[in-house]
């Protein structure tokens, strides 16, 4: 079995990117890492790409939105262009696959709106190869909220996608959606390409819920691999074949963001969890 290969979300490092791009791919080629997720690129993708060659990075896979007219995030809202503007952007910086990050929690409560979702993703596939590139699409909790079919929304979503499709599993999150990530990642089989590797406290109920307090990242209590919740060893041991990637993440870091991406780089490549 071929091991994935390990990489970070630059989302995890927004300030330090955006201050001094070239020092932080640096720092993280430093840590061993070799590829990167790249995240609001599509504004910049020759300066991104032109950093990577300097620090001997690759951005195989990159976050972007394409179902959506603007990206949200726990700290803000970021616009978002048509999906050949973000393929073109994505061939030059060198990736083979664009990932959907977040649809808003009311598309997915209600059967149509995951339908939509899901017919969405396969046009943008269709798309997308035409830049040679495949799509895939990235959790977090409101997928978990409602059922259709004897399924969550997010697996109603999956059952309804071309197999082109891939999929990211964020386990954190899927932890926080009330799911068993395990068992998730059993059933999703050879549909799963990528796994977002975070710990943390789940929070008691789903924060994406209605009734929900309002929360933005720092609310959040995550720690390194090994050290939360999430049962990120069984998972990814329970990952087929097809795993390509194993993407460092942290929505809040719990110290200093360098040193805590190494000691998630350190837990995967001592459990030989990735090549």
């Amino acid at each position: 079995m071929a091991l994935p290969l390990g990489s970070v979300q630059l989302y995890t490092l927004a300030q330090q990117f955006s201050d001094d791009m070239g020092g932080s791919l640096d720092k993280l080629a430093a840590i061993g890492l070799r590829n990167v997720e790249a995240f609001d690129f599509v504004r910049r993708p020759q300066e991104i790409r032109s950093a990577l060659d300097a620090s001997g990075l690759a951005s195989p896979t990159g976050h972007a939105p394409l179902l959506s007219d603007e990206l949200w995030t726990p700290d803000g809202s970021i616009p978002t262009p048509a999906n050949e503007v973000v393929f073109e952007a994505a061939a030059a910086i060198g990736m083979t696959t664009v990932i959907d990050p977040f649809v808003p929690v009311e598309r997915w409560t209600t059967q149509d709106g995951v339908k939509d979702i899901a017919e969405r993703l396969n046009a943008a596939a269709e798309t997308a190869k035409g830049f040679g590139l495949s799509v895939g699409y990235h959790n977090h909790a409101q997928e978990f909220l409602a059922d259709f079919e004897g399924k969550s929304a997010y697996e109603y979503m999956v059952s309804l996608l071309d197999p082109s499709v891939v999929i990211e599993l964020d386990l954190f999150w899927a932890l926080a959606g009330g799911q068993d990530a395990v068992e998730l990642v059993q059933r999703l089989g050879d549909r799963l390409v990528a796994v977002h590797v975070k710990d943390g406290v789940v929070p008691p109920s789903n924060p994406f819920a209605p009734d929900a307090p309002s929360f933005d990242s720092a609310s959040l209590d995550q720690r390194h691999p090994g050290d939360g919740d999430v049962p990120t060893e069984p998972a990814l041991k329970a990952a087929g074949d097809s795993l390509q990637y194993a993407v460092i993440e942290y929505d809040h870091t719990p110290g200093d963001v360098f040193e805590d991406v190494a000691a998630s780089y350190a837990f995967l490549r001592e459990g030989g969890f990735i090549a």
